[in-house]
């Protein structure tokens, strides 16, 4: 039986969108260590960042996360130019604000601005450690490269931390509508459980949105 390639494209959308909320929730866990207080926070984050790059587990979540924001990229774009295509003309009576939000009409444009973002942040972090280049990282006392350094750096460029915050708006948009509209493609119709979706779906991208927000202008303040 053939698969409908929309129907795979929409699944394989959900479902690495799923698993990128997840590694937003740790990511987010962990960007909190920078909130407490350098002589704790430095240790603790190093530590962890370290445990990231060298356990052969993490290293195969990573290699997922990587193949799942590639496939996410991809196939979203693939939807968006078809949508595109399949409504070439504008028609004098449009009624898609009735029935459809902002965000729904402008994935294309959130999720570019959220592309954007992704290529800046490895740019700066993950080129940086785990590939080597541009300034090489110090090392702590306790011998693990001092990531924390670099991250307290880039937050002390107010240009930076304004750029990061400011893309934590489409961030929120894009998970609000994602994380509910992904059940739904999924297969999860149950009318009163879609309403627990949606506030679920609300307080989830506002967490993540406010939290990641944040914590760059407290850093920037210490």
């Amino acid at each position: 039986m053939a698969v409908n390639p929309l129907f795979f494209r929409k699944t394989l959308i959900a479902g690495t969108g799923l698993f990128l909320c997840i590694f937003l929730i740790v990511h987010l866990s962990a960007n909190c260590i920078l909130l407490l207080p350098e002589a704790v926070a430095r240790g603790m984050y190093n530590s962890y960042s370290t445990t990231l790059r060298e356990s052969p587990l993490i290293k195969i979540v990573a290699y997922l996360l990587y193949l799942s924001i590639i496939l996410h990229v991809v196939y979203a774009l693939l939807i968006t130019i078809r949508n595109r295509k399949a409504k070439p003309k504008k028609y004098v009576i449009n009624n898609s604000k009735e029935n459809s939000s902002w965000t729904s009409q402008n994935m294309g444009l959130i999720g570019t601005m959220i592309l954007l973002f992704i290529v800046v942040h490895l740019a700066n972090f993950w080129a940086r450690i785990k590939l080597g280049i541009g300034e090489r990282p110090e090392i702590d006392i306790a011998g693990n490269v001092d990531v924390y350094e670099v991250t307290y750096s880039l937050f002390q460029n107010i240009y930076y931390v304004i750029f990061y915050t400011a893309l934590m708006i489409p961030l929120g948009l894009h998970l609000n509508h994602g994380l509910k509209s992904s059940f739904k493609t999924l297969g999860f119709y149950h009318k009163k459980g879609l309403k627990i979706v949606a506030k679920i779906s609300l307080i989830y991208a506002a967490i993540m949105a406010i939290g990641f927000g944040i914590i760059p202008f407290i850093v920037y303040l210490k």
